[in-house]
This record gives structure tokens, sequence and C-alpha cells, in this order.
């Protein structure tokens, strides 16, 4: 091989891996955009999911909450809940949030794990604070949440059109049970 091709291998593989590493560390769906003028104090409080796409860890989980709080140093402190339908109990995890850009951006990481974070990106939102639509670091990870246990048809339509208009597969959502526990 002469130098000129080394060289051009030696960029080509340079460029590459700078790329693949800044896709790494992206958590928010390429061409995806979080919220803007984002009001943290509102988002606080207690979620329902009305619907996900199906991850492991929240397998067999219906009844799935999510509350919000802020900590001292003004990172948020994540509680999430769901009753685990084969186990019959409720199962609980807890975690924390921070700010990928500024608090007023809907642009979060959040961990479960110590040290890994995986993105959390609030993509729409009503002016009331009342129902979300939440992405994850990319195209395979999406919320529907509601302050209540049922979200609006008119607001789900809404936020159904954008997820599929932004490229998530919406036929694969998993629809919350959030029916009254016997």
């Amino acid at each position: 091989m002469n130098k000129n091709k080394l060289l051009f291998a030696g960029g080509a593989l340079l460029t590459f891996g700078a790329i693949a590493l800044l896709n790494k560390n992206r958590q928010i769906p390429k061409g995806v955009e979080a919220v803007n003028d984002f009001q943290k104090e509102k988002y606080l409080g207690k979620w329902y999911e009305i619907a996900r796409f199906n991850y492991r860890f929240e397998k067999n989980l219906s009844h799935v909450t999510a509350e919000y709080s802020l900590n001292d140093n003004g990172n948020i402190e994540v509680h999430n809940r769901g009753f685990n339908e084969k186990k019959g109990k409720y199962e609980d995890a807890y975690g924390k949030a921070k700010w990928v850009k500024d608090d007023h951006t809907g642009e979060l990481k959040v961990s479960f794990f110590g040290p890994f974070y995986a993105g959390y990106n609030i993509i729409a939102i009503d002016s009331d604070y009342q129902n979300a639509l939440v992405a994850g670091k990319n195209r395979d990870y999406l919320w529907l949440l509601s302050r209540n246990p049922q979200m609006p048809e008119n607001i789900k339509d809404e936020y159904l059109k954008k997820a599929e208009l932004e490229g998530f597969k919406i036929s694969d959502l998993v629809w919350t049970n959030q029916n009254n526990l016997n």
C-alpha cells in the first residue's frame, strides 16, 4: 500500500471513529428536537405511563407511574413504579436525571444504574403540563405520559402523529393497563 493510500485509510478511520463516538454519546435521536422553554417546576410530580415500546425492564408491568422531584443540586430524582402481573406485586426503580443542555430544554439523561445514563427527551408537552411525549436516545424508546390514568384521545392522536412523523414505529407501542387493581 503506498503512503497516500495509507494516510487516506488512517484519516477515514479517525473520521468514522469520531462520528461513532459522537453518536454513542448522543442522548436524543438524530433529527428529533426536545421542547424549548421547558419549565421543570411544572413537570415535577406524578405521571402515568399511557404507552411505551416494550422494554425488558418494564416487561409484565401494568399501572406504571413515574414521579419526579427536584434535588438540592438542581437535578431530578426519579421514582418509577409498576405492578408486575406475573409476580403479583409492585416493583420500584429509583434513579436520577441531569440536564444535557440547560434546565429550559426538555433534554435530559437519566440513570438507574450508577454512572450509566440514557436519553430522556420531552419532545412534546401541552401548555398545562398534563400530557407529554418522551423519546429516549434513539427511535427504540418512546413513552406517552399523562397526569391522569387516561390520555384525552385528541392529544393521544396528536402525539402519535408526531411520533410517526419523527420516524418512530408507533405500531410497536404497548398500551399500559391503568385500570384499577382489585
